[in-house]
């Protein structure tokens, strides 16, 4: 069964961190770019960073560089997505996906996780 996993999120004060984790089963990482997305409630759903099958390219929006960082550890089949320097702004759900290429386009991504809950509170 193909399944990719999202996990890490939380609840955090601004300013504060979290790593999330993308776990894959069933199916080989290696040849794939994997992209983080986020979806705040009411909003449609945004590109956050991604990264190639071989991480030696990587993709933020504006709004998170500096601040998140993407890496993969292809043995392990698992992406992850470092944040810091959180904003109440970053409050969403982050899902992470599978596509042939690098890009921030949702529309070219596969085998999408379920998602999990980032708030960003004081």
């Amino acid at each position: 069964q193909v399944q990719f996993v999202a996990s890490g999120g939380g609840s955090v004060q601004p300013g504060g961190s979290l790593r999330l984790s993308c776990a894959a089963s069933g199916f080989s990482l290696d040849d794939y770019a994997v992209g983080w997305f986020r979806q705040a409630p009411g909003k449609e759903r945004e590109g956050v960073s991604c990264i190639n099958h071989s991480a030696d390219s990587t993709y933020y929006d504006d709004s998170v560089k500096g601040r998140f960082t993407i890496s993969r550890d292809n043995a392990e089949s698992t992406v992850y997505l470092q944040m810091n320097i959180l904003k109440p702004e970053d409050t969403a759900v982050y899902y992470c996906a599978t596509s042939w290429a690098i890009t921030n386009l949702p529309t070219s991504y596969v085998n999408w996780g379920q998602g999990t809950q980032v708030t960003v509170s004081s």
